[in-house]
């Protein structure tokens, strides 16, 4: 067993990566359609599935999101969404390997089917019953309402890639159903069905080993870390290091 820090940036190269040879993932890339809903970590997912798969675009990660949570003294609205959002791209949408550049899920939601994908981040997880809640902003819910229609009207595949970083005690629909009410302020929290994609399936995914979280935490740009022990046989623990040494230097995002 070996042990390895994880930034928050890491940790959203390394899910990438592996949601980028997902089989499920690389399936709808090739019969179908898949839909990467703008998000942070979103951004790096659709940065290694060009990569990986050769598709081509002007893609750029830098203002692929909506919503964000920054430090107080940044300035977004009551929704969490930027101040200026004229370098938003929209979201990514892909049919047959082929980016539909321009295009968001408001204009391809009626036309996806079963064997097609979702990939929409989260900002809480419940790691222990691997389910994520989404924060709301929106006075219509925002993506997550309108990829609902698919997801649950035909079957449409909802993957979930969030960080360990965002993991929280309590149960999500206790948390919500107290946010929730009528006479609260701020966010809204929407607990949503799909399959949640962490750092520690991305290790198991792409090595075979098996990984846990054991302590978190850090200072001087490890801020939100996770210290993982990874396990496994000789050969998955030699892949697991390389493929940690890989993402161990992903600088902080910015945009």
């Amino acid at each position: 067993m070996k042990q390895y820090v994880i930034t928050p940036a890491a940790g959203k190269r390394l899910i990438a990566k592996a949601l980028a040879t997902h089989p499920t993932v690389q399936n709808a890339l090739k019969q179908g359609t898949i839909v990467i809903l703008a998000g942070t970590t979103n951004g790096y997912v659709t940065e290694e599935i060009f990569k990986t798969h050769g598709i081509t675009g002007d893609f750029s990660r830098k203002h692929f999101f909506r919503g964000i949570i920054l430090p107080p003294a940044k300035t977004v609205t009551a929704e969490g969404r930027l101040t200026d959002e004229s370098k938003f791209p929209g979201d990514v949408i892909i049919t047959r390997g082929m980016w539909q550049k321009g295009k968001t899920i408001a204009n391809v939601v009626d036309d996806l089917k079963e064997g097609d994908v979702i990939l929409k981040g989260a900002n809480a997880l419940d790691l222990q019953k691997k389910q994520a809640a989404i924060l709301i902003g929106h006075t219509k819910a925002g993506t997550i309402a309108v990829a609902l229609q698919a997801v649950l009207g035909r079957r449409v595949s909802l993957i979930i890639p969030v960080g360990l970083e965002k993991r929280l005690c309590g149960d999500l629909h206790t948390i919500a159903a107290k946010i929730n009410m009528p006479s609260a302020k701020g966010y809204r929290l929407f607990p949503v069905p799909g399959q949640v994609f962490t750092e520690l399936d991305a290790i198991t995914l792409l090595t075979s080993a098996t990984a846990e979280l054991i302590a978190a935490g850090g200072v001087c740009g490890a801020e939100g870390s996770c210290l993982l022990a990874v396990s496994g046989t000789e050969k998955q623990e030699e892949a697991a290091e390389k493929l940690l040494s890989s993402v161990a230097s992903e600088p902080r995002f910015e945009f």
